[in-house]
């Protein structure tokens, strides 16, 4: 096996996603694509010329096949995907919409191959990977995938591997949501990166501000967090130094599903190549940004070339604004 500088794990979806605009109920054609959190990381990342592997399981049935088929297309290393007999790949159904709102989906996912994750589907040789992303959505899908979770979390951390989290929080797969906070929350401590949206903090810690949000996963060993503002930009903070850092404007929001991945792109990648948490959250910002002018949950994922093109090169020897500093 190659050396792996990135494993990520969850559950792909296939995707079929509105042709017209309307009521899912009045649609009649879709297009089908694959969905998935934590997979658009994960894209994200192999088109940023990482070697990314993927750690998950499908159906034995063609909406598998056609989800790994999607996957190794992007250049992720799938030998570790199980193909379930047991259990059908999930779906959803997404609607369109053209006035930049946030789309409609619908869940078929219940008793799905992938939310039969358990410790047992973590393969040793995985370990060796560089670097860790998990989110909070392997662990709502099931009690085996959460055991997974804790696993791979702790072990990679107790390795000296960095590892990422986003809560990417889905209360209604969650028993109750008292459970889904105490259970984010400790995952959320095992990582040295956190990145919640603004209002998942608020939910998840029971603070308003941003930087107290932060300020609560610090306390929990946490070595950084970076918060999601939407359209205002991002706050992060570290043991060092705070700061805003502003949003980058954007003419036309197509599709507002992925933005968020790609913030989590990146922070991870910047950060794998040792930049500055500020400046990892200047690219995050950039390729948010972007992921919401494409129709798609992933389509918008810049490859290397077009981020040193349209990013990079642009601030090519200029000071690379960071927003307002603190304690630097």
């Amino acid at each position: 096996m190659p050396e792996i500088d990135i494993l990520s794990f969850g559950e792909t979806m296939a995707m079929f996603v509105a042709e017209h605009a309307g009521e899912l109920a009045n649609v009649g054609h879709f297009h089908k694509r694959i969905a998935g959190a934590d997979s658009n990381v994960a894209i994200g990342l192999s088109r940023l010329g990482f070697n990314v592997a993927w750690l998950s399981r499908v159906g034995a049935d063609s909406l598998g096949r056609f989800v790994v088929d999607t996957l190794a297309k992007e250049g992720l290393d799938c030998s570790n995907v199980v193909i379930d007999t047991a259990h059908p790949t999930g779906f959803q159904l997404k609607s369109r919409t053209d006035d930049g709102s946030d789309p409609v989906v619908e869940y078929f996912r219940r008793g799905s191959a992938a939310s039969h994750l358990s410790p047992q589907s973590i393969v040793p040789e995985l370990l060796q990977a560089r670097h860790l992303h998990a989110t909070g959505i392997p662990p709502a899908l099931s009690e085996t995938a959460r055991q997974m979770s804790f696993e791979l979390m702790t072990r990679m951390r107790e390795a000296g591997r960095s590892v990422s989290f986003d809560p990417n929080l889905r209360p209604n797969l969650w028993p109750s949501e008292a459970l889904m906070i105490t259970e984010i929350n400790r995952l959320a401590g095992l990582a040295h990166w956190v990145l919640p949206g603004l209002s998942e903090g608020r939910l998840l810690t029971g603070f308003d501000d941003p930087a107290d949000i932060a300020a609560f996963y610090l306390d929990l060993g946490v070595e950084a967090v970076a918060i999601k503002l939407g359209p205002h930009g991002a706050y992060y903070r570290t043991h060092l130094d705070e700061g805003f850092v502003a949003g980058v404007p954007v003419e036309t929001v197509v599709d507002t599903v992925g933005a968020g991945d790609g913030f989590a792109v990146g922070m991870i990648s910047a950060l794998l190549e040792n930049h500055s948490f500020a400046d990892a959250v200047k690219r995050a910002n950039w390729i948010g940004s972007r992921a919401v002018q494409s129709r798609g949950d992933m389509e918008g994922l810049p490859t290397r070339s077009e981020m040193s093109v349209e990013f990079e090169a642009p601030i090519a020897g200029k000071p690379a604004p960071t927003g307002l500093l603190f304690g630097t």
